[in-house]
């Protein structure tokens, strides 16, 4: 059972593969080697361009692009999670931040997930506290509503 399903755009990650593309193509005509690097900024912009997260009965799941890269965590391992605002330094993309991995392909805010297990890690989101909101229900065994 889904308890909450949200796809965010990655207007932002989008647009610097288009311009890096772009860039690259101009200055491959004097160079030609560097054309090299067009299908890397295709492939990233493919995988890249949209981050799923889901809520459903007993896990938090979520997945970049087409769903090559994936991961979820079970909701009774989630001991907290809040609302943060990210900053230019920590970007977009998957890498490490204040909070934890950081998964995120546009904007600022996110919410931040801290585990039993001493791990956390942060999602990216254009609706933080509609998310919130699911993980508390579904936490708590509560249908929707």
């Amino acid at each position: 059972m889904n308890i909450y399903q949200h796809t965010q755009r990655g207007k932002f990650i989008l647009l610097a593969m288009l311009i890096a593309t772009v860039g690259v193509v101009v200055g491959g005509l004097a160079f030609r080697p560097i054309l090299f690097t067009v299908p890397i900024f295709v492939l990233c912009a493919w995988l890249f361009h949209s981050l799923t997260i889901e809520v459903t009965g007993g896990e938090l799941r979520w997945r970049f692009g087409p769903g090559l890269l994936r991961k979820r965590v079970a909701l009774d391992m989630i001991v907290s999670a809040e609302p943060v605002r990210t900053n230019v330094i920590e970007g977009w993309g998957i890498h490490l931040s204040r909070f934890g991995w950081l998964y995120n392909v546009s904007g600022f805010d996110a919410v931040a997930i801290k585990m039993k297990n001493g791990q956390h890690f942060a999602l990216g989101t254009d609706e933080p506290e509609q998310l919130l909101a699911r993980l508390k229900a579904a936490r708590a065994g509560q249908t929707p509503s």
